[in-house]
């Protein structure tokens, strides 16, 4: 658990600093999977510095995926929206309501009792069929991804949102299934890239565009609430004896608190110019 939140200190970090960078950079294709986009975000230091943060993110996630539960290290990941926040507020100067600090300290309480309710993760290896179908899962994220491009606004914010959370689920999933990096006949690597590599794509665009706050939101949903049902029934994550009803109520907890901050993925609007002379 130590590792998940350090992970989602890592990603909420990171997060504030993408945003920024992807608004800056000038528009690319417009397309929900718009490498042009992307490759002007990332000449941008903030953009570099929040890929740095994303990588050391993934290391803390993948070891806390190999110790403890999927639904548990999904609802930390979620809880990086509260680091978002708290980061929001001291680097940006973003001001938090009432309301919003306590939304933080609901995300707090939800995580502390999924830290005590938690088991080890399971013992399922899982089946080629669900290597497979995360390949396919994440091979749809990158279809939705192009589609989600030509909606309006609106729902294309939360198209790609959720596909981009779907994406970071797929990742979550994958590495529970993969034995060894170097088994290149394991679909679940190629999911893992796939997914991964779509995800990022989908949220820089989300985030160039569009309500943020929605696509945050919609994120949120696709990387816990799916991967969390996997681990559960196909991979035999469990909690401690006695405890299954402490962490649903952690996830849910946890999460809804999360959705409560997810107006931090939007970043700040740049200040008006003054006129000259």
């Amino acid at each position: 658990m130590i590792c998940a939140l350090g992970a989602a200190v890592c990603f909420g970090t990171a997060s504030v600093l993408q945003a920024v960078a992807a608004r800056a950079a000038e528009p690319g294709s417009g397309s929900g999977v718009d490498t042009a986009l992307f490759l002007r975000a990332v000449r941008q230091w903030r953009y570099l510095a929040g890929l740095a943060l994303d990588g050391a993110g993934f290391v803390l996630q993948i070891i806390a995926l190999r110790h403890v539960p999927i639904y548990a290290v999904g609802a930390a990941l979620a809880a990086s929206l509260a680091v978002t926040a708290v980061v929001a507020a001291r680097l940006l100067r973003v001001r938090l309501s009432r309301t919003e600090w306590g939304a933080v300290a609901v995300v707090c309480a939800g995580l502390l009792m999924l830290g005590l309710s938690a088991g080890e993760e399971g013992t399922g290896t899982g089946s080629t069929a669900l290597e497979v179908g995360m390949l396919a899962v994440a091979g749809l994220v990158l279809l939705v991804g192009v589609f989600a491009g030509r909606l309006p606004d609106g729902p294309r914010a939360l198209a790609l949102g959720l596909a981009a959370g779907t994406g970071f689920g797929v990742v979550e999933v994958s590495v529970r299934l993969i034995d060894s990096p170097w088994d290149l006949r394991n679909p679940a690597l190629y999911a893992l890239l796939l997914g991964g590599g779509a995800a990022f794509l989908l949220l820089t665009s989300a985030l160039a565009r569009g309500s943020v706050t929605v696509a945050t939101a919609g994120m949120v949903l696709g990387e816990t609430i799916g991967p969390a049902v996997v681990g559960v029934v196909w991979l035999g994550d469990s909690t401690r004896e006695g405890l299954a009803w402490l962490a649903v109520t952690g996830f849910a907890v946890a999460v809804a608190g999360s959705l409560a901050l997810a107006r931090f993925g939007e970043p700040p609007a740049p200040a008006a110019s003054s006129p000259a002379g």
